[in-house]
């Protein structure tokens, strides 16, 4: 044990912590892998077979060669380190993760190399590297047992050759696609299919692993260290030193390089040097990016990396593991300063493919099979799933998902760090079912490129990919037409610009290799600095995108216990100002991000770095965003969306150059041990078991591990143990586990113990996880709205932007997706929610076949108030909102469905009911899901279905805000006054309905369609009603109604309109309380109404306690009746009320344009409707107003202006006004220019409505402070309004002035209802 502790000591500044060898265990033989057996038990289950019977059968339809056989760990050294324990079950599968494979001496047996990575609960990594080669097998024992598997499986396999079953199911189609992934390509496995393997004639070889398991990435290092210990074993002659000797210096005798500098070990004939980024660099990657952007293409890497970024599900696919964890390790580096929160598993081995069902965030690689076509792999669910098919540079991406800011400008500088380098980048976005090459992002001024050129291009992205940069230009020289072509561009002057710049990378490199370095060193070199540029190109977006992140943080918590304690609680960062504060074009994608797990830990991680030591990632971030600040002051408040470059790409590149150049730190030289002579002796082929008992115990007179180091140096190994010691017991732990909302003990599907049990209680947590989420997504939604309406009424600040909001409810559309694709026994679409709902319309079609009726649909009808009598109700129908949907023929997709489905009920409130009477069908849900999925947790379904119901507390127009091209489907009723006027009409009535999006046009409405209803006392009530279709009006404003005043029972008294928007069921009431028709109120023949959203009846009594205030509308708004009538009953509001309405709606106005332009809602409302500046405009006038004559007509404010314009301008055609100043008579003549416009105008509007069009027009041309003294000024004013009358009094008119003055400042547009026909 003392050499453990010896261990201890040093190791964690240990190169190396493990080596280990997987392969056969000659003592058990072969076993069948009983992952394997596990996984037949799971598609067993899957598809509904008793799962106990299935897995007891091994499998013989399929070769010997291509079963899967249980490999193992067959030897580690050293035992264990404490604070990294060696997990034998995670190595052993991820080493090898499709078991053992078998070869002859007919196949290829290149060794292979590849990496992989363990993430363990606390988030911490550790990093395995695997060197795979194919060694005789010598055991007879395992010769003769597959001989014997071979007979049985010829005699099994002759007579139903026929009969091998075709299972189109998901897991089937992707276990095939893992078995045959190694199958031989080479002409000889034809040959050998008919003879397969004959122990007296053939020679049979297994693979084996050698694996170095580091803390750190040193992907060159390790790869060079373990093929140089392979070729040790197939050399002819024997190594320079025993195998041992090797193996025990790079566990015990090197080093990790100190932060900053570089390190020079040696491996069994050549010298190895690594290095490590300095503490202010971007941390250490050294997985080639050059080789992920040449896989992909930059456009492509660039749009995956986005995915990334908003935490959607992500699956790498390709036959190369290696491959699979370059591109994922790469993605996931260029991520700085954030970190991937979620499951990640970049080599996904073939017994956890139930993993692809998992409803949350991850980013998997699974293995292909060669030749196998995507269409053939189906996924558990791909609503949010970005596909990534390396091998053929093509992917899938989610539907409507934002671009990254300035994308094309990134691809362009990324291209042209990777052109300096040499590489052409491949730039089709190869995406969609059929991908089509987009040309390079170009900008006027750009040299042109060649057809030939553009070809290559075409060329690369087909599939013969742009290899390295000398290929390609023998490609160029040896092609005779490229060569005329070149002769021609240089005589006319345009040059080539990638030839040319391909040129100069290779003569540059033709010059640098004579630096003394080999080619080896030279490529590794040039990988490192095309690495470091290609992350500082991404950094610097970062930085410039959150340069000022830190003022928006919310620091609320006295110290870190309490801020821990309440971390759920707290508001840790002000998004609504953030995003106010960025420029337009990068909301879309920032507003999704600012939501994102890994951006929440980055806030939590700012916040914390207040009690204790900076994360390493923020600490460089702050840095450089401090640096930044020094050297470019600009104001936060100006965000430009123009493009920076990064500017230290030469700088990062040195660094690196520098460190490789001047090795700073030599490890100690491998030396001989103290071994028992003649133990693992050298045989050439065969890897020699090595002596235990040397590699368990580190040297205990190692100068580096007891030596003083410099101060630097022990800073930095306590910083790493701080880092590996991940404090597990510690309350912060404990806290920031429950406190990061999801998945943090996910992250990593636990690779050891995998029974059934295991796997229940993995779902278990997805199902825990999933509700978790939902009641934090519908508390956020409802704090939001809440927050956002309270300001509406009045109270406090808005904390929500339109676009946060339809961000909330895309997240909501999504989550809902994964609840539903959780535990699917059969995929079907890419929506499993559109799935399900369409597996319900199907049976439920049938049953109303059978039935005339369905009972269970139609809601019962409540008691209706008057208003409502008049409105057919509206059935209640989950398939009626389904059929809206499917008669849609803007949305082409099952995922956008489901997404308008959910838009729909949420607006209609209905979301819950819906879904409930959805999963009422058990026998369904039975038939489509699992019994461990979500929707089978009858308590969870219920809380789930619970915390939707909360959302009917608040209004929605997600709906009709998103889907403005569609036609919809308005009913329009006309209520008369019955007591007062008749409640028909000769006259031939017309409605012109009025929305934020734009107008119906007029309408006429046929006079026979007088409706009769009966209320609970059976009154009749008598109303007009009409049904049109028009495309999306959005919110409804205003509605004109006229009529042509024909007949003998021309005149109308109107109580209000009622609009009904048919698809989302909301209904607007327009108050109007007037008469229509001539010689009857103010004459008018037609009225522009200001609408109201009502609250529909059913919710009067159930729903009002928790229903916040509809917008946009005072507390008591009852029919709007003219002032003129009130004043006949007594109603005179006192001068101070009339002063006070003014201020209130002018202030109500500068409100409004100060709310972000998505929320401000009508204007039209705080102009013309209840409480507006017109109608306090109207009571100012109406103040001390002589109206009411005896024996006489009513004599209307629009009377007085009339008589006032008529003597302004009899006076100026005398000469009295020539006297006036210049600017009087200007505003004279304006005066009289907009009352002539308006009485000229042909519409019929009546007195009051031409008053209300004249405050309109002056409020929008600003000229309403300047008419006013006009009016007061004009002699008439003595003999029309008495003396106490507020218009008579100085001080308040010029009050009124200067209050009206402050509306100038901002541009007040009108509807085109209010100012149709009117010419000025």
């Amino acid at each position: 044990m003392s050499g453990s502790s010896a261990v201890s000591g040093a190791a964690p500044c240990r190169f190396a912590h493990y080596f280990a060898i997987c392969g056969i265990d000659t003592e058990t033989g072969l076993e069948p892998d009983e992952l394997a057996a596990l996984y037949q038990w799971l598609e067993a289950d899957r598809q509904g077979r008793d799962p106990d019977t299935a897995a007891t059968g091994e499998n013989f339809e399929q070769s010997p060669l291509k079963r899967t056989f249980k490999s193992k760990v067959l030897a580690r050294y050293p035992q264990n380190v404490e604070w990294n324990p060696f997990d034998q079950d995670a190595v052993n599968m991820l080493c090898m993760p499709k078991g053992l494979s078998f070869r002859t001496q007919a196949d290829q047996r290149d060794p292979q190399f590849h990496s992989f990575i363990i993430t363990r609960e606390d988030g911490s990594r550790t990093y395995g590297f695997v060197h795979t080669f194919y060694e005789e097998v010598t055991s007879p024992q395992i010769c003769s047992a597959m001989h014997t598997l071979y007979q049985m499986h010829n005699a099994e396999s002759t007579p139903s050759s026929s009969s091998s079953s075709s299972s189109s199911s998901s897991m089937d189609s992707l276990a095939s696609s893992l078995d045959e992934a190694d199958s031989p390509t080479s002409s000889s496995s034809s040959s050998r299919r008919a003879g397969g393997y004959d122990s007296s004639r053939d020679t049979l070889y297994v693979s084996k692993a050698l694996c170095l398991i580091t803390p750190m990435p040193f992907m060159h290092a390790c790869r060079s260290f373990l093929s140089q210990l392979h070729r040790a074993v197939t050399a002819d002659a024997a190594p320079p030193l025993p195998l041992e000797s090797y193996v025990h210096n790079i566990l015990y005798e090197v080093p990790l390089p100190a932060p900053g500098r570089s390190l020079k070990f040696h491996g069994v004939y050549e010298p190895i040097v690594c290095q490590r980024p300095g503490l202010g660099e971007l941390q250490l990657a050294d997985f080639p990016l050059a080789e992920a952007f040449t896989l992909l293409g930059a456009e492509n890497l660039v749009q995956v990396f986005t995915c990334t970024l908003l935490e959607m599900q992500i699956l790498l696919y390709s036959h190369d593991y290696q491959r699979l964890m370059t591109v994922a390790e790469g993605i996931t580096t260029l991520l700085f300063p954030f970190q991937w929160q979620h499951v990640y598993v970049p080599i996904l081995p073939a017994s956890l493919l139930h993993f692809l069902d998992a409803p949350v965030p991850y980013l998997m690689g699974l293995q292909s099979k060669e030749g196998t076509d995507r269409s053939k792999l189906e996924l558990p669910q791909e609503a949010n799933l970005c596909f990534v098919d390396i091998d053929n540079h093509y992917i899938e991406l989610p539907e409507d998902f934002p671009q990254f800011p300035n994308k094309t400008e990134l691809i362009q500088e990324l291209s042209e760090v990777l052109l300096s380098f040499g590489l052409l980048p491949t730039q089709g976005p190869h995406h969609g079912p059929a991908p089509v090459p987009a040309a390079p992002p170009s900008t006027p001024g750009r040299e042109r490129k060649t057809v030939a050129l553009r070809q290559l291009e075409d060329d690369g992205r087909n599939g013969n990919l742009a290899v390295e940069e000398l290929a390609v230009l023998e490609l160029l020289q040896g092609n005779a037409t490229l060569e005329r072509l070149q002769a021609l561009t240089k005589r006319t002057g345009v040059t080539v610009a990638r030839v040319d710049a391909l040129r100069a990378g290779v003569k540059a490199q033709g010059t640098e290799g004579q630096g003394g370095r080999t080619a080896a060193e030279e490529e590794e070199l040039r990988n490192a600095k095309l690495n470091v540029q290609l992350r500082e190109v991404f950094a610097s977006r970062f930085t410039t995108m959150f340069a000022d992140y830190e003022a928006f943080v919310i620091q609320s918590a006295p110290d870190l216990e309490s801020w821990l304690t309440n971390r759920e609680q707290m508001h840790n960062f002000d998004k609504a100002s953030f995003l106010s504060d960025q420029p337009e074009p990068y909301l879309p994608f920032l507003s999704h991000f600012i939501e994102t797990q890994m951006f929440a830990t980055f806030v939590d991680n700012k916040i914390m770095s207040q009690w204790e030591e900076k994360e390493p990632l923020l600490r460089v971030f702050d840095t450089r965003i401090d640096k930044a600040r020094l050297y470019n002051v600009r104001a936060p408040s100006h965000r430009s969306s123009s493009y920076q470059r990064c500017s230290i790409l030469k700088e990062s590149a040195q660094a690196i150059e520098q460190r490789l150049m001047k090795i700073d730190h030599t490890a100690i030289h491998p030396h001989l041990l103290d071994m028992k002579i003649g133990q693992g002796k050298y045989a050439q082929g065969f890897f020699p078991k090595l002596q235990a008992d040397v590699l368990n115990a580190g040297p205990t007179n190692n100068k580096w591990s007891h030596r003083t180091a410099t101060a630097q140096r022990r800073k930095d190994r306590h910083r790493q143990q701080t880092e590996h010691l991940a404090l597990d017991n510690d309350l912060k732990e404990k806290y920031m586990q429950e406190a990061r909302s999801l998945g943090k003990n996910l992250r990593q599907p636990k690779l050891s113990d995998l029974s059934p049990a295991v796997i229940a209680q993995t779902n278990w947590k997805f199902v825990e996880g999933l509700l978790k989420e939902c009641r934090m997504k519908t508390k956020r939604m409802l704090v939001e709205k809440m927050g956002r309406e309270a300001v509406e009424l009045g109270h406090g600040e808005a904390n929500i932007t339109g676009l946060e909001e339809n961000t909330l409810i895309a997240s909501l559309c999504d989550l809902l997706e994964r609840i539903w694709s959780h535990g699917l026994q059969v995929k079907q679409g890419k929506s499993a929610l559109w799935s399900h709902l369409l597996h319900y319309q199907a049976r439920e079609e049938k049953l109303e076949q059978q039935q005339a009726e369905s009972p269970v649909s139609q809601v019962p009808e409540r008691r209706k108030s008057d208003c409502f009598l008049a409105m057919p109700s509206l059935r209640v129908s989950l398939i009626q909102d389904m059929r809206h949907i499917q008669s849609m023929s803007e949305i082409k997709t099952d995922v956008g469905r489901a997404r308008a489905w959910i838009r729909l009920s949420l607006e209609k409130k209905l979301l819950s009911q819906h879904l409930k009477q959805l999963l009422s069908r058990q026998a369904l849900t039975k038939k489509l899901y699992k019994r461990y999925a979500f929707l089978r947790c009858e308590e969870e379904k219920e809380q789930f279905l619970f915390h939707l119901l909360s959302l009917n507390a608040v209004d929605y127009f997600c709906f009709t805000s998103v889907f403005t091209t569609i036609m919809i489907p308005y009913r329009v009723v006309i209520i008369p006054i019955k007591k007062l006027s008749n409640a028909m009409t000769t006259s031939n009535p017309w409605v012109c309905v009025s929305g934020e999006l734009g107008d119906s046009g007029i309408m006429q409405i046929p006079k026979n369609v007088l409706e009769m209803t009966f209320d609970s006392a059976f009154r009749p009530h008598t109303h007009i009603s009409a049904l049109f279709k028009c495309q999306n009006l959005g919110k409804l404003t205003t509605v004109q109604l006229g009529h042509d005043n024909a007949g003998l029972l021309a005149k109308w008294l109107v109580d209000c309109v009622m609009v009904r928007n048919e698809i989302t069921g909301h209904t607007y009431r327009f108050p109007c309380g007037r008469w229509l028709g001539k010689g009857v109120d103010d004459g008018s023949l037609e009225r522009v109404l200001i609408g109201e959203l009502v609250v529909p009846s059913g919710e009067e009594d159930s729903g009002r306690g928790c229903r916040t205030p509809p917008l946009q509308r005072s507390p008591s708004q009852t029919r709007r009746i003219s002032i003129t009538s009130l004043s006949g009953r007594g109603y005179k509001p006192t001068s101070a009320q009339i002063q006070e309405a003014i201020g209130e709606s002018v202030n109500n106005i500068i409100k409004h344009f100060h709310k972000p332009e998505k929320e401000r809602g009508s204007l039209t409302v705080l102009l013309c409707g209840e409480n507006s500046l017109v109608a306090a405009l109207e009571q100012f006038f109406h103040h001390g107003f002589k109206s009411a004559r005896l024996f006489q007509k009513t004599v209307f404010v629009w009377d007085f202006v009339e008589k006032a314009v008529a003597y302004m301008e009899s006076a100026d055609q005398m000469g009295d006004l020539q006297e006036t100043a210049e600017p009087l008579g200007m505003t004279c003549q304006s005066l009289c220019h907009y009352v002539n416009s308006i009485n000229s105008t042909p519409r019929n509007i009546g007195k009051d409505g031409k008053f209300q069009l004249l405050v309109c027009l002056g409020a929008r041309d600003r000229l309403l402070p300047q008419w006013l003294p006009l009016l007061v000024e004009c002699p008439l004013i003595l003999r029309m309004y008495e003396d106490t009358a507020l218009l008579r009094d100085r001080s308040t008119v010029s009050t009124l002035i200067e209050v009206l003055e402050t509306i100038h400042d901002f541009p007040i547009t009108l509807e085109a209802s209010l100012v149709k026909g009117i010419d000025l």
